[in-house]
């Protein structure tokens, strides 16, 4: 009986606990589903029957005359934004209010997330402070290995590189079970790793490329080599975004440059073109199989500027390139890598437009995959149309709705990197290939429910590749 009676009030406490935030967005008045004790409005994530864009994107479509809506995920209130003025005020102009992303604990990272992209706070402002110098990517890196090993992936399906990226992408039962506790008990699991099983496998590697070069920069002009020159700087001095001291001006924040960071770099590096370039490049060429017309525009701008290059795909030939560019922005356009993007409130913010307040953690959430395919920003959006992004046609009102590499003092530091390797890659092969859709492949790829930031498709993009006879 004592037990029966143990397990009620043990149930009945959980259902409290379970529901304690419930309240939030009905105090606001802001429209929102109801959500479910413990998971919130969150179950189909964490059953792994829709992705986390595609939960987004239904929430964005069934509130289409609401600004922002309100969501539960497990039992931390978040904010879908839907109106592009405030998405520029979260991205921009506010940004002091929002510069976390939000994908960490605040006091706890484990090692890999101390990266530019997971990171927050003056770790992310000093670390973008020294590596963008990226930005001298450029001729260079067409011909350059970003890691300086072989990787050999084209050849060897079972290569160490290939392995890798399949793990960081890994996501399954596991993986959402521990993102399940992190979010319904934040600190009692804030020291429980997602990329625990990678983590070592990822410092090996960068020791592995440091000893081969005597920890010395090399010739090659690399990512490696930044970041050897980035160690070999020394601690990271800037001002801090975090702190002001009583004068209200901001005091020095100091970041040491340890092997920990350095890898945490490399494995975001990595990650980021594995994926994020891959499955852009993919979507482009799903599109151009599909839509031939476009394709025979694309090779005969190919072409041409080859030939008034010597046949050579260099730096300077993908700059002509500017139909092709149209073209991968519109293959972004359907399907971005990036299905939304996240920033945090850090302090209480007021919508002054809309007579509510966010406190200190609040998530929002910005549902790029709707925004992008929505007809109210660009027509037929179901109609591949690389003119879109024709700079004398193209609507600059959609600065803060097209964001596949986000925007504002956060945006992807390597977009020009991933533009400019992606077009190489594109005019590669559609310069001696033709592309057409595989026999009995699906029009549009299929989403993968278990996917997380980076949206994925179930069982690749059939593509047919045909040698072409002769230039167009």
């Amino acid at each position: 009986m004592i037990f029966v009676t143990l397990i009620c009030v043990a149930l009945i406490a959980l259902y409290f606990y379970g529901t304690k935030t419930f309240k939030y967005w009905e105090e606001r008045g802001v429209k929102h589903a109801r959500p479910i004790p413990i998971l919130g409005n969150n179950a189909r994530n964490y059953l792994m029957r829709k992705s986390m864009t595609q939960v987004i994107t239904e929430v964005y479509w069934k509130y289409p005359d609401e600004p922002v809506v309100g969501f539960f995920r497990s039992l931390r209130p978040e904010l879908i934004v839907r109106d592009p003025n405030i998405i520029k005020r979260i991205l921009n102009t506010d940004f002091q209010y929002f510069y976390q992303r939000g994908l960490n604990h605040k006091a706890d990272m484990e090692p890999l997330n101390r990266n530019l992209f997971f990171t927050g706070g003056d770790m992310w402002r000093l670390l973008r402070q020294r590596l963008t110098l990226m930005a001298r990517y450029t001729t260079d890196f067409i011909g350059a290995c970003g890691f300086g090993l072989d990787a050999d992936s084209l050849q060897d399906e079972d290569s160490e590189f290939r392995k890798l990226g399949m793990e960081i992408f890994r996501i399954d039962a596991k993986f959402i079970f521990k993102l399940f506790l992190k979010q319904l008990f934040p600190e009692t699991f804030k020291n429980l790793k997602m990329f625990g099983h990678i983590e070592k496998t990822v410092i090996q590697l960068l020791k592995q490329v440091l000893k081969q070069r005597n920890y010395q920069p090399s010739s090659r002009n690399d990512f490696v080599d930044l970041l050897i020159e980035c160690k070999k700087k020394g601690t990271i001095v800037g001002e801090s975004i975090e702190r002001r001291d009583a004068e209200g001006k901001p005091e020095i924040a100091k970041l040491e440059i340890d092997d920990e960071i350095l890898a945490a770099q490399m494995f975001v590096f990595f990650a980021a073109g594995f994926e994020t370039s891959s499955s852009a490049t993919s979507t482009t060429l799903n599109e151009l199989a599909h839509n031939p017309h476009v394709q025979v525009k694309v090779q005969e701008e190919i072409d041409r500027v080859l030939a008034k290059h010597n046949n050579k795909l260099c730096y300077e030939a993908v700059k002509e390139m500017t139909y092709l560019e149209w073209t991968f922005k519109e293959g972004m356009r359907v399907l971005p890598s990036l299905g939304f993007l996240t920033r945090e409130c850090v302090r209480k913010y007021t919508f002054e437009d809309l007579n509510f307040s966010i406190d200190e953690g609040v998530l929002v959430m910005i549902p790029v995959q709707a925004l992008q395919n929505d007809p109210s920003y660009f027509p037929d959006p179901e109609e591949f149309r690389p003119e879109r992004f024709d700079p004398e046609l193209a609507d600059p009102n959609n600065k803060f709705v097209y964001l596949p590499f986000g925007e504002g003092p956060r945006a992807c530091v390597g977009e020009r990197l991933g533009l400019m390797q992606s077009l190489a890659g594109l005019a590669a092969v559609l310069s001696k290939f033709d592309v057409s859709p595989a026999p009995g492949a699906p029009r549009h790829p299929v989403l993968n429910p278990a996917g997380g930031i980076v949206q994925s498709v179930v069982g690749g993009i059939p593509l047919v590749f045909r040698e072409r006879s002769a230039p167009h």
